[in-house]
C-alpha cells in the first residue's frame, strides 16, 4: 500500500480505505458510492461496473468530483479485467453487481447465470489473489422462496434456501460460492441479504418506480394476478447503511438479512403511489400473472439488530412522497432511462400480456 494510502483521514483518528464497488452504477450500488463518499471523503473509491441495460453513469455525477473516485468499465465475468481492477489492491471489495430482474430471468436465465455465478466466482478467485480484506457480497430475500399469506414467520438466515425464479437460484448458487471461499480459503467474507429497496435512481423496470413515473405520465400501472403479493420494503439509504455496518461489524463467514419490518401488499401500495402522484385508481391494470410469483416476502432482523446495530428508517408511507418528488424533480433522467433498451422490454413484458379490468 502506498504511503499516501496509509495517512489516516483527517479529524478522524481512522485509515483512509481503498474498495471496489462491481456493478456500483446501479441502483443500491449508486446509492452505496454516494453514501461511502460523503462520510468518508479521503478514501479511494473504484466502481466497476460493465454498463449494461440498468448501469448508469448518470447515477455517478454526483460523485464525479470526488478526488478519490475512479470508474473502470469491466465484466465481473471477465476474469483478466476482474484481476487488473484489482492491480493495486483494495481493502474491500463490494460485490453489487448482478442481473436483477425476475422477469428478464424467466424471459432469459443465461444471462444471470454468466453475471451472478460465473462473475462471483471470479470475482471471489480475484479477491484471493489480489489479499483483499474483507469481501461484502450482496443477495436478496428471494434466495429463500416463498411463504403464505397465513404464515406468521419471517424468514431467518438459517432458513432453507428454496429459490423459484432463476434470478433467485442463481443468486443462491452466488452465495455459496462466497461461503463456500470462507471456509476452504480462508477469504473473509459476509454475505447480505434484502428485501425490496425503493428509492432515488431505481431503473424504472421495478415496481415503485414503474409505477411512479407510469402515473406521472397518466400511462396504466400494470398489476400482476390479484395484487395480493406482499413485499417488506426498505429504503435504500437504509439498506446502504446496514451493508456498512456488516463491513465494519459483521463477522467473517456470517449471514445478515435487512428488512424494513414494513411488509405491504402490491395494491395497497399501488393505491399510496397514486395518492401520492395525485391520480385516479383506475389507471391501476390488472394483467396475465408472472409464471411461480411468490406470495410474500418478509425478513427476522434480529441478527442484523444485535451484531451490526441496524434499524430500519420511517414507513414507506412516510417516505413515499420524497420518492415521488425525486421522481418528479429528476423527470429528465427517468425519461432517458425508458427512452431506450428498456422501451423494447416493456413492450415484450407488458405489451402482449392479457389487460384485465382496473384493479381498484
Amino acid at each position: 500500500m502506498s504511503e499516501a494510502k496509509a495517512k489516516t483521514e483527517p479529524n478522524s483518528g481512522r485509515r483512509p480505505t481503498s474498495l471496489l464497488v462491481t456493478g456500483g452504477a446501479g441502483f443500491i450500488g449508486s446509492n452505496f458510492v454516494r453514501y461511502w463518499a460523503d462520510t468518508h471523503p479521503s478514501d479511494t473509491i473504484v466502481v466497476y461496473d460493465a454498463l449494461t441495460y440498468a448501469g448508469n453513469l448518470d447515477n455517478l455525477t454526483p460523485v464525479r468530483d470526488h478526488p478519490g473516485f475512479h470508474f473502470v468499465r469491466g465484466d465481473v465475468a471477465d476474469a483478466a479485467a476482474v484481476r487488473q481492477a484489482l492491480a493495486d489492491g483494495a481493502d474491500a471489495v463490494f460485490h453489487f453487481a448482478a442481473e436483477s430482474h425476475v422477469d428478464r430471468s424467466i424471459d432469459s436465465a443465461e444471462p444471470f447465470v454468466r453475471t451472478n455465478v460465473l462473475g462471483t466466482q471470479v470475482m471471489v478467485e480475484a479477491a484471493q489473489r489480489a489479499g483483499v480484506r474483507r469481501l461484502v457480497h450482496v443477495s436478496t430475500d428471494e434466495v429463500y422462496g416463498a411463504l403464505a399469506l397465513d404464515d406468521p414467520q419471517r424468514f431467518t438466515e438459517r432458513h432453507p434456501l428454496q429459490p423459484r425464479s432463476p434470478y433467485a437460484a442463481s443468486k443462491a448458487a452466488a452465495d455459496h460460492l462466497v461461503l463456500a471461499a470462507h471456509y476452504t480459503a480462508g477469504l473473509d467474507v459476509v454475505v447480505t441479504r434484502c428485501s425490496n429497496n425503493y428509492g432515488p435512481y431505481q431503473f424504472p423496470e421495478k415496481f415503485i418506480p414503474l409505477f411512479v413515473t407510469n402515473a406521472l405520465e397518466g400511462k396504466p400501472l400494470p398489476m400482476y394476478g390479484d395484487g395480493r403479493y406482499v413485499r417488506d420494503w426498505i429504503h435504500v439509504d437504509d439498506h446502504v447503511r446496514g451493508i456498512y455496518q456488516a463491513w465494519r461489524l459483521g463477522r467473517a463467514g456470517e449471514i445478515y438479512n435487512f428488512g424494513g419490518e414494513c411488509e405491504r401488499a402490491n395494491l395497497d401500495l399501488a393505491y399510496a403511489i397514486c395518492a401520492a402522484v395525485g391520480v385516479k385508481r383506475d389507471l391501476i391494470q390488472r394483467v396475465t400473472d408472472r409464471p411461480g410469483h411468490d406470495r410474500r416476502y418478509a425478513m427476522d432482523i434480529k441478527k442484523a439488530r444485535d451484531d451490526l446495530q441496524f434499524a430500519p428508517g420511517p414507513s414507506i408511507e412516510s417516505r413515499l412522497s420524497e420518492v415521488v418528488d425525486w421522481y418528479r424533480t429528476h423527470r429528465e433522467w427517468w425519461e432517458r432511462v425508458k427512452a431506450g433498451e428498456y422501451r423494447t422490454y416493456y413492450e415484450r413484458m407488458y405489451g402482449g400480456r392479457e389487460v384485465r379490468a382496473p384493479a381498484v
